[in-house]
């Protein structure tokens, strides 16, 4: 079990990609080609950074040497996030162990 609540990606974007950039939710959505609603979920934590968002946001940072954030790293972030949460949950799940099947 992780030991600390990491933040949901769309927080990185909220307090610190959007100020750098100087962008409010609006131009960075058109930039982005996805909606001001969309993004602004993300941002708020209410919806998940999903594959074509991860992609659109690699490209979106992207400097012309090739650094930036890659995909790969915002859905790591997410997952992160969601592992936590659901760990944190309270809730316990209700399966039957596999190896308990193949005794």
């Amino acid at each position: 079990m992780r030991m600390h609540n990491p933040p949901h990606p769309g927080e990185t974007l909220r307090e610190d990609v959007l100020p750098a950039l100087g962008l409010s939710v609006a131009e960075a959505a058109r930039q982005l080609g996805v909606s001001r609603v969309a993004l602004s979920r993300v941002l708020h934590g209410r919806a998940a950074i999903s594959v074509d968002l991860a992609r659109r946001l690699e490209a979106w940072l992207r400097k012309p040497d090739g650094r930036g954030p890659s995909a790969e790293t915002w859905l790591r972030g997410q997952v992160a996030y969601d592992l936590w949460q659901a760990e944190h949950s309270g809730r316990d799940l209700q399966v039957d162990p596999a190896h308990e099947a193949l005794a």
